[in-house]
């Protein structure tokens, strides 16, 4: 990692510009768009898709959108991109011109946990249950006082939940399964066209995108930070949204 400012704020080397033999891969809230209140109210603006979808014809197809939401919300968001995704931190994932493969039937007990955390909710109305079908989500963004509550109840509900685990991120707690991270769907698509053979690169912001980040440095990549947030391995930095938008569009 790099060097600490005193402050505990990464002071770490922007990545170089890019290049056309890289494998691309990308977070999504935080990374490429600003979080909102709620989930269905991000705004991806037109000039990223046009921008995501030249970089992607640069790179040959080798461009993944790598989001703890489902594929199918990001088919919505950046409409009319098909892109290569691992959505719900690597529980989905669809290869370059493959189709998504089916949903798991989650467990009988998250019906149950599902039920209850609305019930809970109706005390907290800003704050929001992110139904994903085999995971789910509690975000307090909007309503920062429902915070001890939610995290709380999500550390209850694993005790009823084999082989899941709770998944901090921004403002929000995850109950998923265990078996996939980001960093193992990266790993899935770096061993398949067009991926294979190119450096990987992944830019993310949250502690969900360590598992990524690890699989890169581990395989001589860039990692890419986007924010201050201390205590990342990735070695390289990119300090906002508008700086990420501005790197990818220095391409030619």
């Amino acid at each position: 990692m790099g060097a600490m400012s005193a402050d505990g704020t990464p002071t770490l080397p922007p990545p170089p510009p890019l290049s056309d033999r890289w494998a691309m891969f990308l977070d999504v809230d935080g990374t490429l768009v600003d979080f909102a209140d709620h989930p269905e109210r991000v705004v991806v603006p037109a000039h990223l898709v046009r921008r995501l979808e030249a970089l992607a014809v640069a790179l040959d197809g080798a461009l993944a959108l790598v989001s703890g939401r489902r594929i199918e919300t990001l088919d919505r968001l950046f409409d009319p991109l098909r892109l290569p995704a691992a959505g719900m931190h690597g529980l989905q994932r669809r290869r370059a011109g493959g189709t998504l493969p089916p949903d798991v039937e989650p467990p009988g007990a998250l019906h149950d946990i599902k039920a209850h955390a609305r019930e809970l909710l109706a005390r907290y109305p800003q704050a929001l249950l992110e139904d994903k079908g085999e995971a789910i989500g509690l975000h307090w963004r909007a309503m920062p006082e429902a915070a001890a509550d939610l995290q709380a109840f999500a550390i209850q509900a694993l005790t009823r939940l084999p082989g899941y685990h709770l998944q901090p991120g921004d403002h929000l707690v995850e109950l998923r399964p265990q078996r996939a991270d980001k960093g193992a769907a990266i790993l899935a698509f770096l061993q398949e066209p067009p991926f294979a053979g190119r450096r990987p690169v992944f830019v993310g912001d949250d502690l969900t995108d360590e598992h990524g980040f690890e699989v890169i440095e581990a395989r001589g990549g860039l990692a890419v930070l986007v924010g201050d947030r201390a205590g990342s391995i990735a070695r390289h930095r990119l300090p906002d949204i508008a700086a990420v938008h501005a790197w990818l569009g220095a391409h030619p």
